[in-house]
């Protein structure tokens, strides 16, 4: 039996591991979704996440800026042309107990305002283990396939796909003239086997799992080679439609196979939850005789409408979740526990593993988290270990077979010092991170700012990975920011590196240049604000809509009795706790010394919000009280769908106030500072007429 922490960390602890967590799942995204070469099992994988999910949904506000939530995948590899996704292609939400599918349905009742009795019928199907691709049909005939890359932006795999046999080129029936269909590619078991035990034969690399062989052979850029390879499709949900009647799940699965898609079968159409659960129990029995990998089962709200009106949330629908069957154990050594530093200075404990088979792929490297999490498991180099990644477990290491436990064993003495650099590595009371005191002379902590400077969600800087930016630092080329933007200065130099050349020198100064227009939420993004990921970037984006505003108020927002402060604070999702890391930033003059010298280098572009025809557009609105009809989350998704700003306080610059039952002290400030406020009836009335 596996031991948990009897409750949640304190805030200060969650900060830590959730920043731990978050690069560990940014390291395993790459591996999975680009390279195809995963370190850890899928069961393993979802642990890291739903671990991180269990610390964001106790402490939103303590999200990292490189926050998983926020991310889908990872950007599409080289070699392949890019096609941007005319509609977002997304994940799912995890579940891993019977509690936890109890928990989605509950929370689809209370966003759509629905009594417990209320019935949510749900379209149950199996999970496949494959490459997520969404396939574009123009007048029924196939122009066009791409992977899922980071949800935004895929790799074109038109050619590729045209070799898949189920794939039709030319769809039955009638079908929309433009029509997206989404599914998985994948490869059958008996297939999988029969291709590795080839790949034997001729001396060649075997894959480790089917998953891995489809994700493969879709990517190889000679055609040719995919279609030697036995690829299968399954159909299961549509991108872009130019006119779509489709009414429900039930009714997409009947049309998708009118048009010549195989499906993933069994389904089934469930109308409570025990019948759900019913079917992920029967699916689980029969898992392994069926002919493909399964991970898990789908569950996605039937009816189209209740869809639409659930919306998204962060990386994934609120409509549908994949419950995952439960991961296999295994026993492995020990071999060293090594010490990263990040770019906030934390320092966290990582386990090197004899290589071990968990769940069909091959672990090498497990995350310890802190000093606390390897005293309490009394984790010792040399040490036998038992993993495993299932249910929201996060320890990647279960317990310790102390029967193989050397006899010259010792506990391991976690650093004082930064392995870095030297400085005093430090733990603040109530934290158990340990922190480098280094700051900006730790070049693990410059490296790790810089390289989250040019990542894929902030500047974007195609060919300035870890280890060039590490390069660069150590020859004394950059320092800061804005010193990537003088690299064209020493063009000879890096043309001479060993390993560069006149054209991949080019081609990075030429990246580089390509980026000196930046969105300004952007901007704050890569500036590595501790607890300021992509979402709250915008937020701020929008309220202080230029850099210098967003200057000006920040520094006046240090006195916490400020205007200043209080609007900073009234902003919804951000509470003092944010705002006081955002404040700080602004307040380090070498900080502001770095903004003032991207300022001279960079046209940064103010924020400009969607504009939406509508009387809501640029209001500020807040909501208190209990809402009847509509959920809260509903409505602010509602409001802000119409382009308005939606705070959490009250304060003059507030438009609206809608006040549902039991209001309290919102309305009367509300009424005292003149702010118009509406009851839900009326608010309902303001919407349903936009």
């Amino acid at each position: 039996m596996i031991s948990l922490p009897p409750a949640l960390p304190t805030p200060l602890e969650a900060a830590a591991e959730m920043a731990a967590l978050a690069k560990e799942i940014a390291r395993h995204d790459l591996l999975y979704h680009q390279k195809d070469a995963p370190e850890i099992s899928d069961a393993d994988y979802d642990a890291l996440r739903q671990r991180y999910k269990t610390l964001r949904e106790a402490f939103p506000h303590l999200a990292p800026s490189e926050d998983p939530e926020k991310k889908v995948g990872a950007a599409p590899a080289a070699g392949f042309g890019k096609v941007t996704h005319s509609v977002p292609m997304l994940s799912l939400g995890n579940a891993f107990a019977d509690e936890d599918v109890v928990d989605f349905v509950a929370r689809i009742r209370r966003f759509l305002n629905l009594p417990d009795s209320a019935p949510i019928p749900m379209m149950a199907e199996p999970k496949i283990d494959g490459l997520s691709a969404s396939l574009r049909y123009e007048h029924g005939k196939l122009v066009l396939a791409a992977t899922r890359g980071d949800g935004a932006v895929g790799e074109n795999i038109t050619a590729n796909v045209l070799t898949i046999k189920n794939v039709p080129h030319k769809l039955k029936g009638n079908a929309p003239d433009i029509l997206e269909v989404r599914g998985e590619i994948y490869m059958n078991r008996e297939d999988f086997f029969a291709l590795n035990i080839q790949r034997e034969k001729d001396e060649e690399q075997v894959f480790a799992n089917p998953r891995n062989a489809a994700a493969g052979s879709v990517r190889q850029l000679d055609p040719s080679i995919t279609a030697q390879r036995p690829l299968s499709f399954f159909a299961y949900a549509l991108g872009e439609v130019s006119s779509n009647g489709i009414a429900s799940q039930q009714d997409l699965r009947k049309h998708l196979n009118d048009w010549g898609f195989a499906l993933n079968e069994p389904s089934k159409l469930c109308q409570t939850t025990q019948e759900i659960i019913a079917y992920y129990n029967d699916i689980g029995a029969k898992r392994h005789t069926m002919p493909f990998d399964i991970d898990g089962v789908v569950y996605k709200v039937d009816d189209f409408a209740l869809q639409a009106r659930l919306g998204f949330v962060s990386r994934a629908p609120r409509w549908a979740i994949a419950h995952k069957f439960a991961a296999e154990k295994a026993q492995t050594k020990l071999n060293k526990i090594i010490i990263q530093v990040g770019r906030t200075g934390a320092l966290t404990p990582v386990a090197e593993l004899e290589p071990v088979n968990v769940g069909g792929v091959m672990v090498s490297r497990a995350t310890l988290h802190n000093e606390d999490e390897i005293a309490r498991k009394d984790v010792r180099e040399g040490d036998t270990v038992i993993l495993q990644r299932a249910g929201d477990v996060i320890p990647q290491i279960v317990e310790v077979v102390l029967s193989e436990r050397p006899k010259t064993s010792k506990p391991f003495v976690f650093p004082d010092h930064c392995p870095e650099c030297g400085s005093l590595a430090v733990r603040e009371d109530g934290m158990a991170v340990r922190r480098c005191t280094g700051g900006l002379i730790c070049p693990a902590q410059a490296v790790e700012r810089l390289c989250h400077f040019v990542s894929r969600d902030a500047f974007n800087i195609e060919g300035l990975g870890e280890r060039r930016v590490r390069e660069l630092m150590e020859d004394g080329l950059i320092k800061s920011p804005a010193d990537i933007f003088a690299l064209a200065r020493h063009r000879d130099a890096l043309a001479v590196r060993e390993g560069w050349g006149e054209k991949s020198a080019q081609k990075l100064l030429d990246a580089i240049e390509a980026r000196r227009t930046i969105p300004l939420d952007k901007l704050i993004y890569g500036l590595g604000i501790r607890q300021v990921g992509e979402a709250t970037a915008k937020l701020l984006a929008r309220h202080y809509p230029t850099l210098p505003a967003l200057r000006t108020a920040m520094i006046a927002a240090q006195d916490e009795t400020s205007e200043a402060w209080q609007h900073l604070t009234g902003i919804d999702q951000i509470g003092p706790l944010v705002a006081r890391d955002i404040v700080a930033f602004f307040a380090e003059e070498h900080n502001l010394t770095a903004l003032a010298d991207l300022e001279k280098t960079l046209s940064i572009q103010p924020y400009v919000v969607q504009e939406v025809e509508s009387p809501l557009s640029g209001k500020t609105v807040v909501f208190t009280g209990t809402l009847t009809h509509m959920g809260r989350s509903e409505a602010k998704a509602k409001a802000e769908s119409l382009g308005a700003k939606v705070a959490g306080s009250v304060s003059q610059k507030t438009d609206y106030l809608i006040a549902g039952a039991d209001a309290g002290s919102k309305a009367a400030k509300a009424t005292a500072l003149g702010v118009k406020v509406l009851n839900e009836a009326e608010w309902e009335t303001l919407v349903q007429g936009l």
